[in-house]
């Protein structure tokens, strides 16, 4: 890809041509105007020669294909940075080599106050069990600690952590020699955190930023909360992300709501909704979710945790709608839907569909749903912020889900197909740091899910990561490359163009040209992925890959 010399401008005009550009105004566009930080025009190389001469800039595209901008609509901005930066156990394979990573992270960050780790998943080590409390004393050679679990609603800490969390012990959640969950694993969490200086945060955020930009990422949605990080953290990472070019950052707030002056503080923190992970259940992984049947793998009995109920919901729900504000919850386990859609039907019940419908409430997750929370969904208005690489991560009959839940309960998991039929908005994420940001992995992970029934086509899935992001807070006019929509785009280098859905009838006929799709990158299992070459935001360059 190649360009004119022209100094950076905020308000230049530019011309982009000579690759395809994926947009329904010309499903096969070959150029793109931008202005102002917004599209001015799509259209083929012949008539972009009539812009040639009055842009401030051509970009010679080379081949390369432009799309808008991912939007990654859950993220944990400060803990995606410092798992980048940090102590990554995501890799090991077995326990003893977790062990020895933190042992040689230790010897190598002899400055570290608190070591930061992130990662592990016992599941897949041989020995199917997480470190004692005495292997992770030895192997931190005596510091504190903090090492929480791969979806972050447990962790394993030394005992030199605890020491600094006076009445850890007498908290829920508190095990002697197992990992810490509920109020435990939050006070650990705080103390954890609260070692991190300011500059250490801000460098974890802006390597966050970096790395999200490098993927063709162009807006992020962070969740916050006072269970998940802090609002000095919350407010410094909007601040940070206000200053300088980057992907754009839009917060939310994960604290209940009982009325307009609480509404009020959501918003002063700079927030646009009280939702993200204001969590209903836990995890799946951490035996946590809330489930209507015991875990097959648990404690006889055990069905995970519940954090709100239906009466509560309703009552959150009821303040933000008539405060003007989005809510939204974290539910992952049956019960735990299941007690959102009660709740979220009682708040329409008191304040009328169409206003419960107009707010756009979201849910988080949202992974354990039968045929009747689907269309409830549906009725209610709900988006679906949904984590495709969690199927990737831990589905198929003998993953994490199949363990916990047994097969057939697991299978019904992630049903995105259901979603999309029954007319429910899906707005994709990474849940970052759990799965990393990886944005046409995702669309991968939802295209061919391990359960076949619930696969999506990849223009769907690129659409739930891209507009849907967008429509998630409220805005229908970005995420798309049309004229007057907002110039977040990235430019990709890839293979071959194609069609790819899971009924290959459609597949076939949407590649004809006469049916007007235009294609998408092939995403087939083992197909090299689409690489960056630019990542712009309203018309300013975030990022550009080296040496193209």
């Amino acid at each position: 890809m190649t360009e004119s010399t022209a100094p950076q401008s905020e308000h230049r005009t530019v011309l982009l041509r000579g690759g395809d550009v994926h947009s329904p105004a010309d499903p096969f566009a070959t150029a793109m105007v931008v202005e102002r930080g917004h599209v001015a025009w799509v259209g083929s190389e012949g008539a972009a020669d009539a812009f040639a001469s009055g842009v401030d800039e051509v970009i010679d595209l080379d081949g390369a294909l432009v799309t808008p901008a991912f939007t990654d609509a859950h993220v944990h901005t400060t803990s995606t940075g410092l798992a980048l930066t940090g102590l990554d156990l995501s890799g090991a394979r077995t326990l003893d080599e977790a062990l020895g990573l933190l042992r040689a992270y230790v010897a190598a960050h002899p400055e570290d106050r608190v070591v930061l780790g992130h990662g592990w998943d016992a599941t897949r080590w041989p020995e199917q069990r997480p470190p004692s409390r005495g292997e992770l004393d030895a192997a931190a050679g005596g510091r504190p600690a903090y090492l929480p679990r791969i979806d972050v609603h447990s962790a394993v800490v030394t005992t030199a952590l605890l020491d600094l969390v006076p009445g850890v012990t007498g908290l829920t959640g508190y095990h002697p020699d197992a990992p810490l969950t509920g109020a435990a694993h939050h006070a650990v969490r705080s103390a954890a955190h609260g070692a991190v200086s300011p500059r250490q945060r801000a460098d974890a955020q802006r390597a966050a930023l970096r790395h999200a930009a490098s993927l063709g990422i162009g807006t992020v949605h962070e969740c916050g909360g006072p269970d998940i990080s802090d609002e000095e953290d919350f407010a410094a990472l909007l601040k940070l992300a206000a200053a300088q070019s980057g992907p754009r950052v839009f917060g939310y707030w994960a604290e209940q709501v009982a009325d307009e002056k609480d509404a009020r503080r959501i918003r002063e923190l700079g927030a646009v909704g009280a939702a993200g992970d204001l969590f209903v259940d836990g995890s799946l992984g951490s035996h946590t979710a809330c489930l209507h049947e015991p875990y097959a793998d648990g404690p006889a009995g055990d069905t995970g945790t519940a954090h709100l109920d239906a009466a509560q919901i309703a009552a959150h729900v009821t303040a933000c709608t008539e405060a003007g504000l989005q809510a939204g919850f974290h539910a992952i386990g049956d019960a735990a839907v299941s007690a959102v859609v009660e709740g979220v039907r009682a708040a329409a019940e008191t304040l009328g569909l169409p206003r419960i419908r107009g707010a756009r409430h979201r849910v988080e997750h949202a992974e354990m749903l039968t045929p009747e929370t689907v269309a409830a969904f549906a009725e209610l208005g709900l988006t679906a912020s949904v984590q495709p690489a969690f199927d990737a991560a831990w589905g198929g009959e003998e993953g994490m889900y199949a363990q916990r839940l047994g097969v057939e309960r697991a299978r019904s998991l992630n049903p995105y197909a259901a979603l999309l039929r029954a007319g429910v908005p899906l707005a994709f994420g990474s849940d970052s740091p759990v799965t990393p940001l990886d944005p046409w992995g995702t669309v991968r992970a939802a295209a061919f899910h391990r359960t076949s029934e619930h696969r999506i086509s990849v223009r769907a899935g690129f659409t739930a990561h891209t507009r849907g992001g967008w429509r998630a807070i409220g805005r229908d006019d970005a995420g798309i490359l049309v004229p007057g929509a907002p110039a977040d785009y990235a430019v990709w280098r890839t293979a071959d163009l194609v069609v790819q859905a899971p009924d290959d009838r459609v597949a076939r006929w949407s590649t004809d040209p006469r049916s007007g799709t235009p294609g998408l990158p092939d995403l087939t299992p083992g197909a090299e992925l689409p690489v960056c070459l630019r990542t712009v935001v309203f018309g300013q360059t975030v990022y550009a890959r080296p040496n193209e």
